[in-house]
C-alpha cells in the first residue's frame, strides 16, 4: 500500500486557528469527562468508603489485568438529564481484559442514588448486553443497586425496553453460550435480585452483599416480622441455605479475586482469524488532527488527511480513486487489523453511492471489518439528480451497508445529517460501535439549514395572511430555531441519550477502533447475504 501524501502545513494560520479552537473544546470535554467519572457527590463517595467499600472504578481496576486498556461505553449517559443527578447514568459499562480474555462489564455506582436505575440506566445496561451478544463477550455484573429509581418508575418498569429486559437479555445471552457472572457487592433488591439469580455463577460478599425480592421494610409491612438485611438475604443465607449464590467472599477484594478465578476457567472459543500484521504507528502525528478539522463544520476538509493520521504507516490502498470522489473508499490497517474505510468528502451523489455500495460488498465478501468516517450533510437534491435516479442509487448504498455481515464501526468526525447518517452506518444500522468527536454534530439537517427552512415556511404562511415581515422580525423567528438545533445537535446531547457509544478524543480513535475490532472477532464473521438491488 502507498503512504498518503499529506498536504497539511502545520505552520499555516488556518491550521493554527483550527488547532487553537479544537484544543479549547478538548479542554471543555476533559473537564466534563473528569466530573462525570467521579460519580455521586463527595458526601456520597465518603459515606460509601466509610462502609469499607471500594468505589466503582476501583473495583474495576481490581477486576482487570494490570496495565490493560478499558474501553468504556456511554460515559456521558444521562448528562444534563434528571437535574444532573445521575452522572454516567449511575452505571459503568465497557470492555476490559481478565486473564487475557475480553469481558463486558456492567458495574453499578452506589454513590449515585444508591445505584438505582433511571430510564437511561436501563438503556445503558441493555446496550452493554447488546454489545455482549454482538461480540460473544462474557458478561460480569458488579451489583450494588437498590433497583428501580421509584420517582421515575413509569420510564423504567412496564415497557419492553424497560427494567425487565435486562433479565430477558441474561437468559438469551446464557442460551447463546455467553457466560453470565455476578458479584454481589451491596444491595440487590426487588427486580434487581434477578441479576445474580439469573447468572450462571454468582459471588456474594459477606456483610455487604444482600439479595432479596422484598427488603426488611416490605417484610415488616407484609408479615409484621422484623428481620435484618443479613438475616433476610445475606451471604450466609444464600450460600448455605437458599443456594442462590455459589461463592462466599470474605470481603470485596476476595470477591473480585473469586470472580477473576471464575473467568480464568471459562472455556473461551478461539477468535475468528483475520490476516493480522504487526502494528505500525501512523507516519503522520495523530495530534495534527486538531489542526485539520475546522471549528466551522460548514468548511470542507480532506478526510484523507484524517485517515493518514489514523491508520498504520499512514498507508491506504484507495478504491475507485477517480470516481464518485465525494466518498473515499479503500483498504488500510489499524493496529495490524485489516479494515475497509468509507469516508465522506462531500455530499453523496449517484456515483459516490454506487462506489460505496460496490466497496462495502467487497468487504462483506472478503470478511473485512468496515470503518465509516462521517462528515455528511446528506444526499444531493435537485431536479437533474432525481431524474438521474439518486433515490435508487442511494438505496443501493443503504442496502449494502444494512446487510453486510462484517463488523462495522462508525465515527462521527464532523456533521452527521439526513439520510447520509443512515447510508454511512448510523445508529439505526447497528454498527458494532459508534463514536463521536467532541465538536461533531448530529441532527436531521444542519442548524442553519433547518432554521432557513422553518423560517421560510413561517414567512410564507404569514405572507398568505397579508403580513410582511421585516428582516429583524424574520431573524427573531430564525434565532430560536438555530439555538434549538445547536443544542440538540451537539455530541453531548446525543451521548446523554445513548445515540452513540461515547465521545472520544480524536487521537484515541485509532486505539478505540482497534479494541472494538479485537472484541468483534470473538464472534465469527458470517457469510455475506444481500437482498434485491434496484438497478
Amino acid at each position: 500500500m502507498y503512504r498518503i501524501e499529506s498536504k497539511i502545513n502545520p505552520r499555516s494560520p488556518e491550521f493554527k486557528d483550527n488547532r487553537e479552537y479544537y484544543l479549547s473544546k478538548l479542554g471543555e470535554f476533559r473537564e466534563r469527562l473528569d466530573k462525570v467519572k467521579l460519580g455521586g457527590s463527595e458526601y456520597a463517595r465518603k459515606r460509601h468508603k466509610a462502609r469499607d467499600k471500594y468505589l466503582v472504578r476501583e473495583r474495576l481496576e481490581l477486576l482487570f489485568d494490570r496495565n490493560t486498556p478499558f474501553l468504556e461505553f456511554s460515559t456521558f449517559a444521562g448528562y444534563g438529564l434528571y437535574d444532573n443527578a445521575a452522572p454516567c447514568a449511575g452505571v459503568v459499562t465497557g470492555i476490559g481484559i481478565v486473564h487475557g480474555k475480553e469481558v463486558l462489564v456492567v458495574a453499578n455506582d452506589a454513590t449515585v442514588k444508591g445505584g438505582t436505575y433511571f430510564p437511561m440506566t436501563v438503556k445503558k445496561h441493555c446496550r452493554a448486553q447488546e454489545i455482549a451478544l454482538q461480540n460473544k463477550l462474557p458478561c460480569v455484573y458488579l451489583v450494588d443497586s437498590g433497583g428501580i429509581f421509584l420517582p421515575l418508575q413509569d420510564g423504567t418498569f412496564a415497557d419492553k425496553e424497560h427494567f425487565g429486559r435486562i433479565f430477558y437479555n441474561q437468559a438469551v445471552l446464557s442460551a447463546e453460550g455467553i457466560p453470565q457472572i455476578s458479584i454481589v457487592l451491596g444491595s440487590c433488591t426487588a427486580g434487581g435480585a434477578y441479576v445474580p439469580a439469573m447468572s450462571d455463577e454468582t459471588v456474594i460478599v459477606k456483610g455487604h452483599g444482600t439479595i432479596f425480592i422484598g427488603g426488611p421494610p416490605l417484610v415488616k409491612a407484609a408479615t409484621g416480622v422484623d428481620v435484618t438485611p443479613e438475616e433476610l438475604g445475606g451471604a450466609d443465607v444464600h450460600t448455605r441455605i437458599s443456594g442462590v449464590s455459589d461463592h462466599y467472599a470474605l470481603n470485596e477484594k476476595h470477591g473480585i479475586e473469586l470472580t477473576r478465578n471464575i473467568l480464568e476457567n471459562l472455556n473461551t472459543p478461539a477468535k475468528f482469524e483475520l490476516d493480522v500484521a504487526p502494528p505500525e504507528e501512523p507516519f503522520y502525528d495523530p495530534g495534527e488532527i486538531y489542526g485539520i478539522v475546522p471549528g466551522d463544520l460548514k468548511k470542507p476538509f480532506d478526510m484523507k488527511e484524517i485517515i493518514a493520521r489514523m491508520v498504520d504507516g499512514s498507508k491506504f490502498h484507495e478504491f475507485k480513486q477517480n470516481y464518485g470522489t465525494t466518498i473515499i473508499t479503500g483498504f488500510a490497517r489499524i493496529m495490524g487489523y485489516p479494515v475497509g474505510i468509507v469516508a465522506n468528502n462531500g455530499v453523496i451523489f449517484s456515483e459516490s453511492s454506487k462506489k460505496a455500495a460496490h466497496f462495502v460488498s467487497l468487504c462483506a465478501v472478503r470478511k473485512i471489518p468496515i470503518v465509516f468516517l462521517q462528515n455528511i450533510t446528506g444526499f444531493i437534491v435537485g431536479k437533474q439528480y432525481e431524474h438521474g435516479g439518486i433515490a435508487s442509487d442511494g438505496a443501493k448504498m443503504v442496502h449494502a451497508v444494512a446487510t453486510a455481515q462484517v463488523p462495522k464501526f462508525t465515527v462521527i468526525i464532523g456533521g452527521s445529517h439526513g439520510a447520509g447518517n443512515y447510508a454511512m452506518c448510523g445508529r439505526g444500522y447497528f454498527p458494532r460501535q459508534m463514536w463521536m468527536w467532541p465538536t461533531s454534530k448530529i441532527s436531521v439537517m444542519g442548524g442553519e439549514q433547518a432554521a432557513d427552512v422553518l423560517t421560510q415556511v413561517k414567512v410564507e404562511q404569514l405572507k398568505e395572511d397579508g403580513k410582511k415581515l421585516s428582516k429583524k422580525e424574520i431573524e427573531k423567528i430564525r434565532k430560536p430555531i438555530l439555538d434549538k438545533y445547536e443544542e440538540e445537535g451537539s455530541a453531548y446531547y446525543a451521548s446523554a441519550r445513548l445515540w452513540d457509544d461515547g465521545i472520544i478524543d480524536p487521537v484515541d480513535t485509532r486505539n478505540v477502533l482497534a479494541m472494538g475490532i479485537s472484541a468483534s472477532l470473538n464472534n465469527p464473521i458470517e457469510d455475506h447475504k444481500f437482498g434485491v438491488f434496484r438497478m
